[in-house]
């Protein structure tokens, strides 16, 4: 099947940019501006608005000056105005050579945004147009409110087309500028301008207000466009546009006629370089490039992973710069603990595996995220805990903390079958805790080991909060020795630690 190859209009740093609360540097222009045409190897970027700022034209100015330098001139475009000829100026002294031109293509903006005729609006480009031409600058028209135009003033819409066909223009560029059109929709309209205008360029720039952007995108070329805007991470204005990466994944997949550029690999690390700068953080289960999208968590799917892959589609995270997970949590299961010991070269044996399955449930019950650089604490957790027969149960305690007042715990222990309960204050929670165990043992006329170093860490490299490890420093008649407790909770895990020293002294 011969394929038609797609342009990719990456638009990140134009309307990506008009996401609330976003603004990146002239730097962080150049930066994405590189790593969009060199990395990704998108068709073409559009990477400003004319006239907007003093800094929008040193970024602009340092992006077509990297661009030239490149061969990339031609591919970095800017988004003008019908303004006698203000926003080209604009761009000469900027070094850009393609401008997207903003007209209006719908009759309702035209009519109460500009309050002008159809002749006149026409007209006014005409003159832009031909002033850009005169100074090397090609131009793209953007009919802004376009599927709105379709909807209501196809005559308007036509007409207009009608009249840019005139003109020495390179794309016309159709935004459903509100997000509202249908899948249906936009098969049909662009279809339909599609047969009537079979020698145009048409772009179509999707925004995603009511969650459609990909399915209208897949419509668009199905009907024939020859080009497309997306945003890294799905940026824009209101609900975003529609996102790249999972365009890129879908006309991959789904359109075997249809060509593009794109290098996958690389989306994953641009998409990570787009949230730092912008702030704006990754939702986690954003198709391709969220945390989520390739961990699986259930352990009946790492199972079948283990028997050919039965929980695999073709979406494999390789193609993107990625790696599959398998979570650790109530759900996991020995199947998903054992593909994280495989990848920490760890192996244990069945009763061994079986109790490390259990005490991450316990956490996962807790609501609790274990990771995998958890697992090598919780199987040194739970394996120290099978050296000793267990006589000594701390049942239950209350621990206090109040301003102006002495912490205070009250603690239940259970010795050899006999409970004790005693209260006690201290200088903190844990030390009140064990001023009251003192006080259990006093009762039994014996002696404590004395504490002589306190250590807390969380597993390097993890990204959870969810556990930390205590190491307890005991000594008693000239020995030393070590214990250890895990949990979510500093003091917990001090007491868990403390329980172990019990049952070994």
């Amino acid at each position: 099947m011969k394929k038609r190859t797609i342009e990719i209009m990456d638009t990140t740093l134009r309307d990506g940019e008009q996401t609330s609360g976003v603004s990146f540097s002239a730097s962080e222009k150049l930066t994405l501006a590189k790593l969009l045409l060199d990395e990704l190897k998108v068709d073409r970027i559009e990477v400003a608005s004319a006239r907007v700022s003093e800094g929008e034209f040193q970024s602009v100015a340092q992006i077509t000056s990297w661009a030239e330098e490149k061969g990339y001139l031609d591919r970095v475009e800017v988004l003008t105005f019908v303004d006698g000829g203000s926003s080209i100026e604009w761009m000469i002294k900027a070094g850009a050579r393609v401008q997207n031109l903003l007209t209006k293509g719908s009759m309702n903006h035209l009519t109460h945004q500009l309050k002008k005729t159809p002749e006149q609006h026409f007209s006014e480009i005409a003159a832009v147009v031909a002033q850009a031409e005169k100074n090397g600058i090609s131009t793209n028209v953007y009919l802004e409110d376009w599927s709105n135009g379709m909807r209501n003033s196809p005559d308007y819409v036509y007409s207009f087309i009608d009249y840019l066909t005139t003109l020495p223009i390179k794309r016309l560029l159709l935004p459903d500028t509100l997000g509202i059109l249908t899948p249906s929709e936009t098969y049909s309209f662009l279809y339909e301008i599609r047969k009537k205008y079979p020698q145009l360029h048409i772009d179509f720039h999707g925004h995603n207000d009511y969650d459609l952007s990909v399915a209208n995108v897949m419509e668009a070329l199905r009907a024939g466009c020859d080009g497309l805007h997306l945003t890294v991470n799905g940026m824009g204005e209101r609900a975003g546009n529609a996102p790249l990466a999972s365009v890129v994944a879908v006309v991959n997949d789904f359109i075997p006629d249809v060509r593009i550029n794109v290098k996958e690999s690389s989306l994953f690390k641009v998409s990570k370089l787009v949230s730092t700068f912008t702030g704006f953080g990754i939702p986690a289960n954003k198709p391709i490039v969220g945390d989520n999208v390739f961990t699986q968590t259930a352990g009946i799917h790492a199972d079948g992973d283990n028997k050919k892959n039965l929980y695999f589609n073709d979406l494999l995270p390789e193609r993107f710069g990625r790696k599959r997970k398998y979570a650790l949590g109530k759900t996991s299961g020995k199947a998903n603990i054992q593909k994280n010991l495989q990848e920490l070269g760890l192996t244990l044996n069945d009763e061994e595996l079986k109790r490390v399955t259990q005490r991450i449930i316990e956490l996962g019950d807790k609501k609790e995220k274990v990771t995998k650089e958890d697992l090598p604490y919780i199987i040194s957790d739970v394996l120290d805990s099978n050296t000793y027969q267990q006589r000594v149960f701390v049942r239950s305690y209350v621990l206090t903390h109040s301003k102006g007042l002495k912490p205070s715990t009250t603690v239940s222990v259970e010795i050899d079958g006999d409970s004790h309960e005693e209260n006690a204050q201290g200088d903190g929670q844990f030390d009140a805790f064990m001023n009251a165990l003192r006080k259990v043992y006093s009762s039994r006329k014996m002696e404590l080991p004395t504490l002589t170093d306190y250590a807390v860490r969380i597993p390097p490299g993890s990204n959870s909060d969810s556990l930390c490890e205590t190491i307890i420093t005991w000594e008693h008649d000239g020995r030393e020795f070590k214990t250890r407790g895990l949990d979510s909770d500093q003091t917990v895990s001090a007491i868990k630690a403390t329980e172990k020293m019990l049952n070994i002294f």
